[in-house]
């Protein structure tokens, strides 16, 4: 098994704003959100809640900005983990970020919703439901964008053969190769725009407006649609080729071989393709996440089928080898 060069964008570029962004966005709301509800929260806010009771409040400065300092404390580890552990960190830092995140700002919604137009703390509705849901939630979350930190094995990376159009494939061998490309800044925009539907869902959870779709609805659309087309894995075998999308992969588009009639690598930009994400043009159909080298398919159908990754002219050899190898194995000699 070979595996393409490295995703590209790591470390403290593109990703490390990402972060940024996230943690900003997420201080900015445990603040926000009961000082934007001042006028209608008694000056001291329950805060915790004995059963279903409210059993301990706060000062409501201090509603604000406990959360707030907790998460900063949070985002400092993590941050920490990151300098002095930079491997391992990659794989549980979003996951915390995500996980924590929603879970304080999840709380302080809860807090806000059962406070509000109350005049004493005491008075506070009680909590039952919402912490159940709250802590799946952010459960969830740190789950998905787990699953979604997981990186193929490593495998085999030997140097990718010179100016070879096809690579050697010994009789009875099973190969496959997989790569994978990634383009953080729109994994960036992404975040901004979750944020700001975020936002807009949690100032209607908690009772300050009512929800406002005209904001909610484009934004987690818009969010949603980057995530998934920041980022493509790509697998070459013996079962065709494989094109997943965003970081689980899913959705997806295959070829077995005998759907394909040959591969190369070529160099693209975002103008060519048309812009970024999934695009159809003159040059045929474009999964463009960043610009630069392309495996590009040519289908029985005569269309092409490009997708931007890392590692494109092993990927396209390997396709070719195992096309000539069916064609032999079907009888008809491979040229």
């Amino acid at each position: 098994m070979t595996e393409g060069t490295p995703e590209r964008g790591g470390g403290f570029g593109p990703a490390f704003w990402g972060a940024a962004v996230w943690s900003a966005g997420v201080t900015a709301l445990l603040v926000a959100l009961p000082l934007a509800a001042r006028h209608r929260l008694p000056e001291q806010v329950a805060t915790h809640w004995d059963g279903r009771d409210p059993d301990d409040s706060m000062p409501l400065l201090a509603a604000a900005l406990f959360p707030a300092a907790v998460w900063l404390v949070v985002v400092l580890g993590v941050a920490l983990g990151h300098r002095f552990r930079p491997g391992p960190a990659r794989g549980w830092a979003w996951p915390v970020l995500s996980g924590t995140g929603v879970l304080l700002t999840g709380a302080q919604t809860s807090i806000v919703h059962a406070n509000l137009d109350r005049a004493r703390w005491q008075d506070a509705a009680p909590m039952g439901i919402e912490v159940v849901a709250v802590v799946a939630a952010a459960g969830l979350v740190m789950l998905l964008t787990g699953l979604a930190a997981r990186r193929p094995g490593a495998g085999d990376r030997g140097a990718p053969p010179a100016g070879a159009p096809v690579l050697p494939i010994p009789p009875g061998e099973r190969v496959a190769w997989l790569s994978r490309a990634g383009n953080p800044w729109l994994n960036l925009a992404a975040v901004a725009c979750g944020i700001g539907a975020l936002g807009a869902a949690l100032a209607a959870l908690s009772g300050l407006t009512g929800i406002r779709w005209q904001v909610v609805t484009p934004c987690a659309t818009v969010a949603v649609a980057l995530w998934l087309f920041a980022s493509v894995r790509v697998r070459v075998s013996a079962e065709g080729l494989h094109v997943g999308f965003g970081p689980f992969g899913r959705p997806g588009r295959h070829w077995k071989l005998a759907e394909l009639v040959s591969a190369r690598a070529e160099r693209r930009t975002a103008r060519q393709a048309g812009g970024w994400g999934y695009r159809i043009n003159g040059l045929g159909t474009t999964v463009m996440v960043r610009g630069g080298e392309c495996l590009v398919v040519r289908t029985r159908r005569g269309a092409d089928f490009a997708v931007s990754v890392d590692d494109a002219e092993r990927g396209a050899a390997l396709l070719n080898s195992l096309l000539a190898r069916a064609k032999s194995a079907d009888g008809h000699p491979s040229r």
